[in-house]
């Protein structure tokens, strides 16, 4: 039995008006309440060849156009799966992994759900997460989205986008003031001094994704440009190169740009990621912002009045560098009672065809092959960087260190006041925590 298709605000008001009994057992089930702001698409039909099989599916992808293309993935699954019913609930990072870890430590976590880097490490480590390796759509990927899924030899997630951060760059202010989209970190520091001596603060940043990916372009690009990145990697996990060293010339430019004004610290420690910092950069008064290319949509639905384009960090001095994370991952529950449906649609959802709409909704590239570039016009730019030899990797997976979060942590230090010095010692505490926690985890 085929079933019927429905628009996703049908879904929500036809659940809430004739399903108020599905609603409580799913909010149940994923142990959340609305007012943490999730949306959930459910489907309740059944067929009429026996008891349905309910998934459930949990992330943090919580916009409207997401939800819409994972929305038309469930109900193309279910419809090729008439025998089971999959839900899906999103709400926005990062509370999303609180809720998640709450969810996981109670006994209540879902069939499927979105990890990032530090819940690899944390959960594959511990077996709560089911190995996806016989799962037949992995020689789609391509050889970058493998290099992370396989590091430990067993594969803990598939990947469904590679997202990327950017400039963006205000065209119609750079035009007006005569100043054009930096290249280089010559011309960088050369736009951004002329906007502070215009009494312009030129760079809108957020608290968490902004000033920590200037680091790590900056600091990391020299490992991904030898053969031997993964080696070199190995030796920020064994100690014997020190990883908050190797982010020092990163660092040091986020001081040089907090005390040259090209960041207001206060209002950067006020900014939220992808919300506050795109009604700022959607006033047309500061000609850069430093975010999520997946945001432009965002952006565009702000309605900004001017031109924008997303573009690499300028941050060397012979050019670019772009820093992408192999990202919205999707692991399965090594304890959900309905391993075998999971897989079923992890296996449907990274198909080609499916996969493509859910990557263009998030203005990402595909982590197959095809290395294929959300259609976007704003991004464009962007796109031979993934392959050109200039790109980072934010949160590589070969690194044993969650360092997306503790570099978000030494920045923090840095708004605060602190200098460059002080957030490399902060890195080196941090690091010795995590080793030390380590090492108590497998001694007991």
């Amino acid at each position: 039995m085929k079933r019927q298709r429905r628009s996703f605000a049908n879904i929500l008001t036809t659940a809430l008006a004739a399903a108020l009994s599905t609603i409580l057992t799913v909010g149940a089930m994923c142990g959340c309440t609305a007012d943490q702001g999730e949306n959930i698409v459910f489907d309740s039909t059944g067929t009429d060849d026996g008891p349905m099989i309910p998934l459930t599916f949990f992330g943090y992808k919580y916009e409207a156009l997401n939800v819409m293309a994972i929305e038309d993935a469930l109900h193309g699954f279910m419809d090729v799966y008439p025998h089971i019913s999959i839900s899906y609930d999103g709400i926005k990072s990062p509370e999303y992994f609180e809720v998640l870890d709450k969810r996981l430590d109670t006994g209540n976590g879902d069939d499927i759900f979105m990890v990032d880097h530090e819940h690899v490490l944390n959960l594959g480590g511990s077996g709560r997460l089911a190995d996806l390796s016989g799962i037949s759509t992995l020689d789609d990927f391509s050889d970058l989205a493998k290099s992370q899924m396989t590091v430990d030899g067993t594969i803990h997630y598939l990947p469904t986008s590679i997202s990327a951060f950017g400039l963006y760059c205000n065209l119609d202010l750079l035009k007006e003031h005569g100043q054009k989209v930096p290249e280089n970190l010559t011309e960088f520091e050369d736009v951004c001094n002329y906007f502070v001596s215009r009494g312009i603060t030129p760079i809108v940043a957020n608290n968490d994704i902004s000033l920590k990916t200037i680091v790590i372009a900056k600091s990391l690009l020299p490992c991904y440009q030898t053969q031997d990145t993964v080696s070199r990697l190995a030796r920020f996990n064994s100690g014997e190169t020190s990883l908050a060293e190797a982010l020092r010339p990163g660092f040091e430019l986020v001081q040089q740009m907090l005390d040259l004004g090209w960041v207001d610290r206060q209002e950067a420690l006020a900014t939220t990621k992808t919300k506050d910092d795109l009604v700022l950069f959607s006033s047309g008064k500061q000609p850069f912002m430093l975010t999520g290319a997946w945001a432009v949509t965002r952006l565009r639905e702000l309605d900004p009045g001017f031109r924008f384009e997303v573009h690499p960090y300028p941050v060397m001095d012979d050019g670019c560098v772009l820093v992408i994370n192999v990202d919205t991952r999707v692991s399965i529950n090594g304890d959900s009672p309905h391993q075998k449906e999971a897989m079923e649609f992890v296996e449907y959802l990274t198909q080609s065809e499916v996969l493509w709409e859910f990557v263009d909704s998030q203005s990402s590239f595909s982590p197959l092959k095809e290395n294929r570039l959300a259609e976007d016009a704003a991004i464009q730019p962007i796109g031979p960087y993934l392959t050109n030899g200039r790109s980072v990797i934010g949160s590589d997976d070969n690194l044993k260190f969650p360092i997306w979060d503790m570099s978000r942590q030494c920045i923090r230090t840095m708004l605060e006041g602190g200098s460059a010095d002080l957030a490399v010692s902060h890195m080196e505490g941090l690091t010795e925590a995590w080793n030390n926690e380590k090492q108590g985890d497998d001694a007991s």
